[in-house]
């Protein structure tokens, strides 16, 4: 399983094995991550998942869509690297991704 490091607004890391085929958002719910809150459940309407995906790895991962993109308008503090949790689905060529959790609790 891929390793992926959540790094939450705390500064604490926490490297996990997420599933393939789940969602980075679902890899933090099952792993306990605070910070991703997921109201919608993964349904890409509340941006209570959105995270900072390390500059490292944004041109690895596939482009947000429209719906995506809209939604982040409504995140807190959106970024360039800003993207919704729960539209990044894991796959091997994850391992190694870090993700720095917004500061969803707002």
């Amino acid at each position: 399983m891929p390793k992926i490091t959540y790094i939450t607004p705390d500064g604490v890391c926490h490297d996990v094995e997420v599933e393939i085929g789940y969602s980075i958002m679902e890899g933090a719910i099952n792993n306990d991550i605070e910070g991703i809150v997921a109201e919608c459940g993964g349904a890409c309407a509340c941006a209570t998942c959105h995270s900072y995906i390390d500059d490292a790895w944004t041109d690895k991962l596939a482009e947000m869509d429209d719906m995506e993109d809209s939604m982040l308008d409504a995140a807190f503090e959106r970024k360039p690297n800003s993207r919704l949790t729960c539209q990044i689905e894991v796959t091997d060529d994850l391992d190694g991704l870090i993700v720095h959790v917004a500061d969803n609790d707002y």
